[in-house]
């Protein structure tokens, strides 16, 4: 049986009395992209960090590809590629000098870091800027050399830090390409972001966290019985809410407007088919149906998420109350003069 790509048991870590991750259990397997999930403050950056060998957790265990980053911090290294939030690179050096210097750190010769900084930046779209430096890239541009310097020494388990910030519709595009194709090729990803549109389209498997604890997923156990609102559209002269009220046999108060469509709530996908069948022996035209709120946003919400209104009444749709968040504290900025986050010494006072 093929080992995880990522394997962490009860992870725990404080800073001072602030408690960030307060028990976290998660498994990453190699050929799959996991979405690590959860509010702001939740602890996702601080497992992130001990994940990279950044930090060292006060309890449980850690395992990248079965290697303890902990008691084998170079070794973890070399299976790992690291992109932060934020790039943390020299601002003097060019986006090439970035990529063939990272390189050379992972013992690459001169020639091969050379060739390995040009692919590399032919692949993430900066060829064109390769020779500027990097401190007037763009934060998207800034994002793809460090997608590009995580990927330098062709690491087996890739850590990404909401990734997608900043980037432009194409970009994302691209991102999600790259990535798939990464966890086709047997690497292990996993992705922290709150983009949960581009997760949607992304991820194969979630964890969520809440509170620097991992959770279960709220839309796993009993999916089938959740309200959930549908986008519902139909062609030509936009129906009344009364017809629509009619043929799904609801009150017009129960169906909210969202610009053109109507947004009905449906108990499960099954009561959803019930009612296009509905709407389509009604002689409706229906040209879109669909969930108005994707699977892990809808997750999100229910874990206590940013709040947004909802499109339809809540009837009898209740959300847990969780705990609330704990402030999770931010990493130091980098320092320009220091390696790339790659190959960083931790901070100091790491067990």
């Amino acid at each position: 049986m093929t080992s995880p790509g990522i394997d962490v048991v009860d992870v725990r870590r404080s800073f001072g009395s602030v408690d960030a991750v307060r028990g976290i259990t998660l498994t990453a397997q190699p050929g799959r992209v996991t979405g690590l999930i959860g509010p702001n403050g939740a602890g996702k950056t601080t497992l992130l960090l001990m994940l990279a060998s950044l930090l060292s957790p006060d309890a449980g265990s850690i395992r990248i590809a079965g290697v303890d980053p902990v008691s084998d911090p170079a070794g973890a290294r070399r299976l790992l590629g690291w992109m932060p939030d934020a790039l943390g690179a020299w601002p003097a050096l060019t986006a090439r000098e970035t990529i063939a210097v990272s390189a050379r750190l992972y013992g690459m010769t001169k020639a091969d870091a050379a060739a390995r900084a040009s692919a590399l930046l032919a692949h993430v779209g900066l060829a064109e800027l390769a020779d500027a430096p990097a401190r007037v890239l763009s934060r998207g541009q800034k994002q793809r050399l460090g997608l590009a310097r995580a990927l330098v020494h062709d690491p087996q388990v890739l850590l990404l830090d909401e990734p997608a910030s900043g980037l432009d519709p194409q970009a994302r595009i691209d991102l999600r390409r790259l990535l798939r194709g990464f966890a086709a090729a047997g690497r292990t990803v996993l992705v922290s972001s709150h983009v949960l549109a581009e997760l949607e389209e992304l991820v194969d498997d979630a964890v969520f966290v809440v509170a620097g604890r991992s959770v279960s997923d709220p839309g796993a156990a009993g999916s089938s019985q959740r309200a959930r609102p549908w986008r519902v559209r139909t062609a030509g002269e936009p129906a009344s809410v009364v017809t629509i009220a009619g043929a799904l046999g609801l009150r017009p108060d129960d169906i909210a407007r969202d610009r053109e469509a109507f947004v009905v709530a449906f108990t499960g996908e099954d009561a959803a088919a019930l009612g296009l069948r509905a709407l389509i022996e009604a002689g409706l035209p229906v040209v879109e149906f669909a969930p108005a709120v994707g699977r892990l946003e809808q997750a999100f919400l229910d874990l206590g998420g940013s709040p947004v209104p909802d499109p339809v009444p809540d009837v009898g749709r209740t959300a847990p109350d969780p705990a609330p968040p704990v402030p999770e504290p931010n990493p130091p900025a980098p320092d320009p003069g220091a390696p790339a986050d790659g190959d960083r010494t931790p901070p100091e006072g790491r067990a």
